[in-house]
Parts: C-alpha cells; structure tokens; sequence
C-alpha cells in the first residue's frame, strides 16, 4: 500500500536547514573587519658573512617641480611611464642594519618626529625587526638632513640609540653645525642647520658625536665612499667583504622613475647640482659594470638591486625580488 505524506510534513527540515544556513553565513563567514594598518616594515638578508635588515621609515612627497636639468614636459613623460601620475610622488625613506657578527651598524635613523606622522618608523620597525636600541653600537649617517638624522633621537628629545656612537664625515659635520654657514643660507633654509644642531648637540654633549675623513671609518667590514654635491660630505657606504658587497647610495636619487633614464636631472635640495650630477653618473657607471647590489635611502622599500646600463648614459633600476 503506497502511502503519501502530506507536504507539510517537509516544512519543518526545510525551514531548519534555512535557518541554519542564515546563521552560517550572517555569523561564521561574517565579512572581516578591514585592518587599515600595514605590516611591520623590515626586510632581511644575508650578505656574506653579514646580515642586513632594512627599516623603513615611513614616506614623504616630493614635488618634480623640484628637479632641475629637464623641462616639465620631459619629467612628466618619465613619471607617466612608470605609472607616476599625481601631482607630488610618494618617496620611500629607509634605514639599514647591519650585524656584522660582533658590532650592530644603523645606516641613518630615518625622520624621528622631524616631517611628521608619516616618517619616523625606523625604531617601531627595529624592534619589530627583534632589536632594541639600546643595542646599536654604531650609527653612521650619509648626510645631515633632517629625514636621515631625525631619528636620533626620542620622542622626548633624548638620545634614541642610548650606547651608540655617532659617526658622520667630518664635512658633513662641518658644514651643518657651523654658525658661519648657517648665517649665509637663504632664510628657507636656515631651519634645517637648526635641526642640525638641535640633533647633534646632545650626542656632542655625551662625547658620542665622531667625524671622519676619507678610510679612516673605524667600523671592519664598512667603507666610506664620498659622493658629495647633495650636501658638502654626502657619504655612500660600502658594506661586506670579499666577493659579496652592497653600496649604500644614500641619497644618490630622489625620483628612481626620472633619475635612472636621466641621472643629469638634479634636485633643488643639492647644495651643488653639477657636482652631484658628475656623482651620479659616475656612481651609475660603477654599479652598472660591476653589477653589484645597491641599496638607496629614497628608493622604494626595501629599496635594494641593482643598477643596468640601457645605453650612453640612461640606466634602469632591478630590485631584488623579495
């Protein structure tokens, strides 16, 4: 005998299977949250016997009103070929730590509070990294801009890094703590020789505050190359030793999207815009037959690679991959 259950029967597993499936998805697969902060900013590798690891600080805004050699039209097209479009073009500032095995090396400090809220992660970005300040034994600084020294110092205008010697080339130092100089400056620039001191000053205090001049950087395993024409002592460092090195440029380019195809652009920021133009291209030259990696303050995190010839005198930026 065929027996036939009415369709009500079926409503109940129905409607429960409905209910459970509206939980599940209103409940359990719930959209997330969006987390609006980034990853720590560190990046590390191994360079013979060394180990580096790159702190980023954070990121300024650069007008290409600024850059001299090239007309608008020209910056424009090298911007726009390498998808750069809005009117000022967001610059990377990175730091380096090297552990040599026995000595902590920091290569500049990033900002510190100097430029605001979007500079100043080196030292959130070394602990993060697994180190504590207190740890560096030495800083050497490229040159004494303000987002390259900033980070010297705390929150609360002390010393940041409370062991470490401070090292930076004896023009360099010169140059920005010298009243004379500070006095000949253009108005708009004076500030940033008050930086300068406001900086120095408490490690100069402490006897913590060391110059050099040319292979006389006390540190094994880290070499002073002169690049000067940014500032009067701008410093790269080359760091390794045997066959695997990296040379730190520092501030060698400002705008990797114009300055690789046109190393003769220049920047308002340099004190001497044909020497650093003659600098560059020699620097380029360099790296480019050597092909050696090189690391640069203002080049996009982690901001190493290296450099290629694309004929007379224009070049293209290779970073490693991550």
């Amino acid at each position: 005998m065929t027996r036939y259950f009415p369709v009500y029967h079926l409503r109940f597993p129905v409607a429960l299977i409905g209910a459970l499936l509206f939980f599940f998805l209103t409940n359990v697969w719930a959209e997330a949250p969006m987390a609006k902060t980034q990853a720590p900013g560190y990046y590390r590798m191994m360079l013979g016997q060394f180990e580096v690891t790159v702190l980023y600080d954070g990121f300024t805004e650069l007008d290409p009103k600024k850059l001299r050699n090239a007309s608008e039209a020209e910056i424009q097209g090298l911007l726009a070929r390498m998808f750069v479009r809005s009117p000022k073009t967001k610059t990377s500032v990175n730091a380096y730590l090297i552990n040599t095995g026995s000595k902590l090396v920091l290569v500049d400090a990033g900002a510190g509070s100097v430029f605001g809220p979007r500079l100043g992660d080196v030292e959130r970005n070394l602990k993060a990294a697994g180190y504590d300040p207190a740890q560096v034994d030495f800083v050497v600084v490229t040159h004494m801009h303000g987002d390259h020294i900033g980070g010297l110092l705390d929150a609360t205008g002390k010393p940041a890094f409370p062991k470490a010697v401070i090292y930076v080339a004896k023009a360099e130092s010169d140059y920005w703590l010298s009243a004379a100089e500070a006095e000949k400056a253009p108005d708009n620039s004076k500030k940033y020789f008050k930086i300068a001191h406001d900086i120095a000053d408490p490690y100069i205090a402490l006897g913590r505050w060391k110059t050099f001049g040319n292979d006389d950087l006390p540190i094994p395993g880290i070499k002073a190359v002169p690049i000067p024409g940014h500032t009067p002592g701008h410093t790269a460092f080359e760091v390794g030793t045997g066959a695997e090195s990296l040379l730190i440029i520092a501030d060698l380019v400002h705008s990797p999207a114009v300055q690789f195809s046109r190393p003769d652009v220049a920047i308002e920021y340099d004190t001497d815009q044909k020497q650093a133009v003659s600098v560059r291209q020699a620097i380029f030259k360099r790296a480019a037959d050597s092909k050696e990696l090189v690391a640069g303050m203002h080049l996009p995190f982690p901001g190493i690679g290296r450099i290629r010839s694309d004929g007379t005198n224009t070049y293209s930026w290779v970073p490693i991959q991550y």
